[in-house]
């Protein structure tokens, strides 16, 4: 158990002695570019962080303790690291390039994701070249995806963060929530005759998608007249070739994955089919390669120079040393506003677990809660919180020097904004410095700011396919990292599986009888007063 080891005692007990930023700076000059690197472009500044070189040793210790050269070799190769459910986990092969090679239980999975790409890459070219017409003849100009988690955060953070490389003609619109509002709201002004469905379900059976594809089926059947318009308005991103034939689907347009892809890893397999239509094959390819450029570097560098190895042991060092219980990821670019909800399924679905990979209780904390949203809204709402409030909230900045949308002396401001935050963050404001401002005694207590909040600055020339591949990478092997620390498996996620069964006894319930005895008090009185409501 990693809590019991030397390293990890070593570490909690340097926790009475927190780093100070502002005498780190101002005692050492090459602070700066000793804890910064640079991966193919993408800048990583972590000197604001509250670390020095004894403490990163440490780190890296409490990295060979827990095994985590060996625990990555395994990833890549293939191995079955996701023990609970006897399965490899090889998102990483999604990105690998069409020459590479690597054998998994006797299959060449490198194959077989190439061919899927290829397949993806014919139909997003007929769709956006118009040769792909609907039941009518007509062109399609607008796609509506239909999934849930995994299949719906990826590709819709992702065609946000694109805007600028998006096809002119065509829409993409996301349907993720069983309440029918998110359906009514993507098909408002929307053609039948001109509307593609992409169903995104690996088994075809997950309630939300389903429900929310039986309407969009019947939308579409009413309004064009006919079953057979469902060939031609829908496809399916899938393995359950009987499902899909049932629901109407050609299984020609059916795009398979793989047990070894988890739905929060999965943007870059079939589950991005709407993305590629979006932008094209090749600016999907570009992403790719981002993707790409981060596993190589994961792969192969030293954890001292490897960036996600060393972003996942700061993490566990303020989470489980420090006690810092979140973890703020505020992206100085509206095309990410989506970025922090994405990387909260991917990291607290990962890592929110209590138990170990042999099934005993941790005796630690794990994944910390992670929010966000985008510069410069978040300055009027919670900021004052992380500068000021009694709990520190290590940040992620991410930011690009040029705009995929140019407003004149509207950058400027904004990454002044970004560069301000994270300096104010780190070196606060002290009490003698406010009363030099000549501030009345009885406000400087309330403007002074402690300072030594640390923040990590992840900065890019511009936010392309490219960047964003690298940035979703090293956020994937940070939470990977991290994983292995705590000794915890990140590919699973039971924790999504009770409340799932019990809404399907309830559905039942709620529209053909009274509740049934085995609920409690509160829930029976719930469905009670939902039927009354209803007229039921």
């Amino acid at each position: 158990m990693i809590d019991s080891t030397p390293e990890w005692q070593r570490l909690t007990a340097r926790a009475t002695s927190v780093p100070s930023l502002r005498e780190a700076f101002s005692d050492d000059h090459e602070r700066a570019g000793r804890f910064t690197w640079d991966v193919d472009g993408l800048i990583v500044d972590a000197s604001k962080n509250l670390i020095d070189d004894d403490l990163v040793e440490d780190l890296i210790a409490l990295a060979d303790a827990a095994g985590l050269d060996e625990a990555r070799a395994a990833m890549f190769r293939g191995d079955h690291i996701n023990v609970t459910e006897d399965r490899a986990v090889l998102h990483t092969a999604l990105r690998r390039r069409r020459s590479d090679r690597l054998v998994v239980d006797g299959q060449d999975v490198v194959a077989d994701v190439h061919d899927v790409l290829d397949h993806m890459a014919d139909f997003a070219e007929r769709v956006r070249s118009g040769a792909w017409v609907g039941h009518t003849g007509a062109r399609i100009r607008r796609v509506v995806n239909i999934g849930i988690g995994g299949s719906d955060l990826g590709p819709f953070m992702a065609y946000r963060a694109l805007m600028a490389f998006r096809h002119p003609e065509i829409d993409v619109h996301f349907v993720s929530n069983v309440d029918g509002t998110h359906l009514h709201q993507a098909l408002v002004g929307a053609d039948p005759a001109e509307t593609l469905f992409i169903v995104a379900s690996k088994t075809f059976t997950t309630l939300e998608t389903l429900a929310n594809a039986r309407s969009a089926r019947a939308w579409l059947v009413e309004a064009l007249g006919s079953d057979e318009a469902v060939a031609r308005h829908f496809v399916a991103l899938s393995t359950n070739a009987e499902g899909v034939a049932a629901f109407g689907i050609d299984t020609e347009n059916m795009f398979g994955f793989w047990d070894w892809v988890g739905g929060r890893y999965s943007m870059d397999s079939a589950i991005g089919l709407s993305l590629m239509i979006a932008v094209g094959p090749d600016r999907f390819a570009e992403m790719l390669d981002g993707f790409r450029s981060m596993d190589q570097h994961f792969e192969s560098a030293p954890i001292a120079e490897n960036v996600p190895a060393m972003l996942g042991l700061i993490g566990v060092w303020y989470r489980n040393m420090l006690g810092y219980p979140t973890h703020a990821v505020l992206p100085y670019s509206q095309l990410l506003d989506r970025f922090p909800a994405y990387l909260q399924q991917l990291d607290m679905e990962s890592n929110g677990k209590q138990v170990r990979l042999d099934g005993s209780t941790v005796g630690h904390d794990t994944g910390p809660i992670v929010w966000g949203e985008p510069g410069t809204n978040g300055q009027h709402a919670f900021y004052q919180l992380i500068h000021q409030g009694t709990t520190p909230v290590p940040v992620d900045f991410i930011a690009f020097a040029h705009p995929d949308f140019e407003t004149p002396d509207h950058h400027d401001a904004l990454i002044a904004n970004c560069f301000a935050q994270a300096e104010a963050l780190a070196f606060g404001k002290s009490a003698e410095a406010v009363r030099a401002e000549g501030v009345p005694e009885s406000l400087v207590s309330h403007k002074t700011f402690p300072g030594n909040r640390p923040s990590t600055m992840l900065f890019a020339e511009r936010l392309t396919p490219f960047v964003l591949g690298q940035l979703i990478a090293l956020y994937e092997h940070k939470v990977f990292v991290q994983g292995v620390i705590w000794g915890i498996n990140s590919f699973d996620q039971w924790g999504v599986e009770l409340g799932k069964v019990l809404a399907k006894a309830i559905i039942t319930e709620l529209e053909d009888g009274a509740a049934d005895a085995a609920h409690d008090a509160s829930t029976s009185a719930m469905i009670e007063r939902y039927r009354t409501m209803r007229s039921r």
